[in-house]
C-alpha cells in the first residue's frame, strides 16, 4: 500500500496570467516577467524568510492545481515533440503525473516587507498562473544546484524564440512594465504545439487584457488587444 502524505500550501503566486494558457513552458524563459509569491497568513512571518535576500534565485514548489486529475499513465506526450511520440511520464515535466508537483527556479528581485500582506517575495520568470498554491520556498545553491555539463536528453536546448509583430498602437495598451514581458511570452508560442494553423486566431488573458495572435512560420502577429 502506498504511503500518503499531508501537505499544505504555504503560498499562492500572483502573476499576470489568470489561466494556464500563454504561461511560459518553463521558468526563467521570459525573464521580464515580473510576479509575487504572497505567503498564507500562518506563514507570513519575517523571521521564516530572514536571511533568504541573500540569495539571487530561489526555487519554488507548486502544484498543477489546474490539471488535477485521477488515475495514472505511465506515458505522456511531451508538447516539444509535438504530441507525437511518447515518453515516460518521469523523463517529463508534464503536469499529469501521479502527484501533480512542479518545482520552477526563479530570480528572487526583493522582499516586500512593507506590502500589507508581506513579507512578499516579488520574482522574475515564473511560469505559473494566478493563484498557483506554493507548497514550499527554498534557496538555490548554485555550487550544488547548477550542472553546467548536465545533458538535456530530447529537450537539451531552449527552443528559438519567434519574431513577434505588433503595431505601436496595440502594444500602448499594455502598461509600460508589463511590454517586454509580453513581447517575451509571445516570442515563446504560446500556442499548443499540436497545432499549426495560420489562419486560426489565438487568444490568452495578460495584466487584464485580452491578447489575440495568430502564428506563420516563425513570425508571431499579434491582431487585436481588449
Amino acid at each position: 500500500m502506498a504511503e500518503t502524505f499531508s501537505v499544505r500550501a504555504v503560498a499562492k503566486m500572483r502573476s499576470d496570467f489568470p489561466e494556464k494558457f500563454g504561461v511560459p513552458r518553463q521558468s526563467g524563459l521570459v525573464p521580464a516577467l515580473r510576479g509575487a509569491v504572497v505567503f498564507e497568513p500562518a506563514y507570513r512571518s519575517a523571521d521564516a524568510v530572514r536571511g533568504l535576500e541573500e540569495f539571487s534565485h530561489i526555487w519554488l514548489v507548486w502544484v498543477f492545481d489546474r490539471a488535477l486529475r485521477e488515475g495514472f499513465s505511465p506515458t505522456v506526450r511531451p508538447p516539444r515533440l509535438g504530441g507525437n511520440e511518447r515518453k515516460g511520464v518521469f523523463a517529463t515535466r508534464s503536469p499529469f503525473r501521479p502527484n501533480a508537483i512542479a518545482i520552477s527556479c526563479v530570480e528572487l528581485e526583493k522582499i516586500d516587507y512593507e506590502a500589507e500582506d508581506g513579507p512578499v517575495l516579488i520574482v522574475r520568470g515564473a511560469d505559473l498562473a494566478d493563484g498557483t498554491p506554493i507548497l514550499d520556498v527554498k534557496p538555490y545553491l548554485p555550487y550544488a544546484d547548477a550542472k553546467p555539463q548536465a545533458t538535456g536528453g530530447f529537450a537539451s536546448e531552449a527552443e528559438a524564440p519567434k519574431r513577434v509583430e505588433i503595431a505601436p498602437e496595440l502594444l500602448e495598451k499594455i502598461p509600460d512594465d508589463r511590454r517586454e514581458a509580453l513581447l517575451g511570452v509571445l516570442a515563446q508560442d504560446p500556442r499548443p504545439r499540436y497545432q499549426d494553423d495560420p489562419a486560426r486566431t489565438y487568444g490568452f488573458s495578460f495584466a487584464g487584457r485580452e491578447v489575440r495572435f495568430r502564428v506563420r512560420g516563425e513570425v508571431v502577429t499579434v491582431t487585436e488587444i481588449e
